[in-house]
């Protein structure tokens, strides 16, 4: 019995003996297993737990003006941070009074603020302390040359980072239109004028970094250098101008300001090229300021009111359904359609019998209205085939994103009633862009060719081969024929020229303008009806350098809403700047071949000195510097007195001294 139980016992031990001989088996066949098979795929999923690449952002090329100024940069902005074990003892307590010392130099906090701060981080075995942050390069260099710091990273611990940030030299102006492109939380890019539309050309090829992750889930670089290093992006010229968006965004401003409007836009186009030299967008804040909201004049598609009359005008003209000669009953300034919908004259009892010159350049309603109903409404379409064979019903294709589209309704249109053709003929229920409207009246200055818009002239990398010049598109090579032309120039002409113009208050004595006003009803379904005031038109009328358009939505009522009131004076402004700004727009006419005429002061002879007095600075200089001379002002306004006498010899570089009064 005893002997039976003593050998059940030690049966049952070395069972469980055998049993963990196996799990020994098993174990150590398992860890074979993973130090040779497994091993290698443990060892890489530690590594990158622990170390990884970081992209570093290559910075962005920049975007010039056309005189080279910057608009925008990449401005790269250091970190500076410190591994705490890094240093030797030694060498830390030799060199730690100079480095805090000089630390406060260059940082601005105190030295025993700097010494608190990194006998802390020795303390707490701190390895990856921040410093300061967000330093110009001037300052990191400053930092990198001191005591301990000017060590290499294995010895001194210092750690350097860099951000790449956009910074715009002229500040929040042509912000719109300048733009930008960032991430927003869903990972999408937002894409916003320039900056938006040549992204993929501005951003270069970014660089990688290799971290280590140590304590409190931070990352240390391993080593001083890259692993890649950023590839800069491409340059960007612009065709804006510094100065005259300088001029137009200051105009605006302060119209708006002093009219209360809701928001306003300006764009200055170069007639011939299509450059555009300025574009200004402010809308107003809930405090009352203003600041570049949108980029109304691409985005927003609105109903231009009177200035649409342009294009109805050169329609009727090119089927020769009038002519510019012929009369048209106004009556008494009324019309009305299916006894409720009412034109009127902005003149109460009407212009009487007017020809359809004078009709656009008093801007009647009931007179364009009437040649276009009259001539067009049993054949609605040839109308609207004309406006489409303009161009007016399609988008103008830019490279910035967001552009309205026009609409222009046709006779097959579902919706379409026996009200659109005669609200069309002066504006109503349409829709095109600020930019739509100019670069269509900007073709009339550029002999009937439109062409389009262009906001950048070329795109430049460090070799010279990789540059791509942007040249001049025609969108129509002619709008219209040159007799129909010449006609709507002289309209255009009159418009500011003539005293019954209804742009005659902006009217210059040194150039001329040709233009159009507009004032055009918004919210009319309300009670409250709004306005939008606008001018466009092209300077100087002769020999036009360059279009304009002026925009703006909704001014008090109450202090003025006529765009002849509100929006032509603040074209007037611009152009009088740029004129006065650019010697080459003045022309001086000559009579006879040793004799010309500078308004009104004769000049005998290029050897001999005039008689300035009375001239104005600018065209005084001008003359002068033609003949050679240097010219130095004293005060400002006319001519008072000359320094060379007139009749006196010209002398090549010789210096006169203009008195100004």
């Amino acid at each position: 019995m005893i002997k039976d139980n003593f050998k059940k016992t030690m049966n049952r031990f070395y069972l469980i003996c055998l049993g963990f001989l196996s799990l020994a088996i098993i174990i150590f066949f398992k860890l074979i297993f993973i130090q040779f098979d497994e091993g290698t795929f443990y060892k890489n999923l530690s590594k990158k737990r622990t170390v990884k690449n970081f992209e570093l952002q290559a910075s962005r090329g920049n975007i010039f003006s056309d005189d080279k100024s910057l608009l925008a940069t990449s401005v790269t902005k250091y970190e500076i941070r410190w591994d705490s074990k890094t240093p030797k003892k030694e060498n830390y307590n030799n060199s730690i009074d100079e480095l805090t010392e000089k630390l406060s130099v260059i940082l601005g906090e105190s030295k025993e603020y700097y010494k608190n701060l990194l006998d802390n981080a020795r303390k707490n075995n701190n390895r990856y302390l921040l410093i300061a942050n967000n330093l110009s390069f001037s300052q990191y260099n400053k930092i990198k040359k001191l005591p301990l710091f000017n060590l290499p990273s294995i010895k001194g611990g210092l750690i350097v980072e860099t951000k790449v940030v956009r910074e715009h030299p002229i500040g929040k102006i042509a912000e719109r239109t300048i733009g930008y492109e960032k991430k927003d939380p869903a990972g999408h890019y937002i894409r916003v004028g320039l900056e938006g539309a040549f992204g993929q050309i501005l951003k270069g090829e970014n660089g990688r970094r290799l971290k280590q992750k140590i304590a409190n889930g931070q990352w240390k670089p391993i080593n001083d250098n890259n692993e890649k290093e950023p590839t800069e992006g491409f340059d960007i010229y612009a065709t804006l101008n510094i100065n005259f968006q300088d001029i137009a965004h200051h105009a605006l401003l302060d119209q708006l300001e002093k009219y209360d409007a809701d928001h306003g836009t300006v764009v200055v186009m170069e007639t011939n090229s299509g450059d555009i030299k300025a574009i200004s967008n402010l809308g107003k804040t809930k405090s009352g300021k203003y600041y570049e909201k949108l980029n109304y004049a691409i985005g927003e598609a609105h109903e231009p009111g009177s200035t649409f009359k342009l294009m109805s005008i050169i329609a009727a003209l090119e089927d020769s359904v009038i002519s510019d000669n012929d009369f048209v009953e106004t009556g008494n300034g009324e019309i009305v359609f299916y006894n409720k919908y009412k034109v009127k004259d902005s003149k109460e009892g009407g212009y009487g019998k007017i020809t359809t010159s004078k009709a656009f350049e008093l801007s009647s309603n009931t007179a364009i209205v009437k040649i276009i109903n009259d001539n067009y409404k049993n054949r609605p379409e040839h109308f609207v085939n004309r406006l489409y064979d303009m161009g007016l019903n399609k988008p103008l294709g830019l490279p910035i994103k967001g552009e309205g589209n026009p609409k222009i309704p046709y006779p097959s249109d579902s919706n379409w009633s026996g009200l659109n053709l005669p609200w069309m003929a002066f504006g109503y229920g349409i829709l095109l862009t600020p930019l739509q409207i100019l670069t269509f009246y900007n073709s009339i200055a550029n002999n009937g060719e439109m062409v389009k818009p262009k906001f950048v002239h070329k795109v430049s990398g460090y070799d010279k081969n990789t540059t791509k010049v942007f040249n001049k598109e025609i969108i129509n090579p002619s709008i219209c024929s040159s007799s129909t032309l010449s006609k709507v120039k002289k309209m255009l002409f009159n418009v500011v020229d003539k005293k019954w113009g209804t742009a005659n208050m902006i009217k210059d004595s040194l150039f001329a303008i040709s233009g159009k006003t507009g004032t055009c009803q918004v919210d009319y379904a309300k009670n409250d009806v709004q306005y939008i005031s606008s001018f466009v038109g092209y300077f100087p009328s002769n020999k036009p350098k360059y279009s304009c358009i002026v925009v703006i939505h909704k001014p008090d009522k109450k202090k003025g809403y006529y765009g002849s009131q509100v929006a032509a004076p603040v074209f007037k402004e611009i152009a009088k700047k740029i004129y006065n700004s650019t010697p080459e727009l003045r022309f001086f006419e000559e009579k006879k071949p040793k004799e010309i005429n500078v308004k009104s002061f004769k000049i005998k002879s290029f050897n001999k000195i005039p008689d300035l007095k009375g001239l104005p600075a600018m065209d005084a200089i001008s003359l002068l510097e033609k003949m050679g001379l240097e010219v130095i002002l004293k005060g400002s306004g006319k001519v008072k007195s000359q320094s060379i006498k007139e009749g006196a010899k010209i002398v090549i570089n010789e210096k006169i001294i203009l008195e100004l009064s």
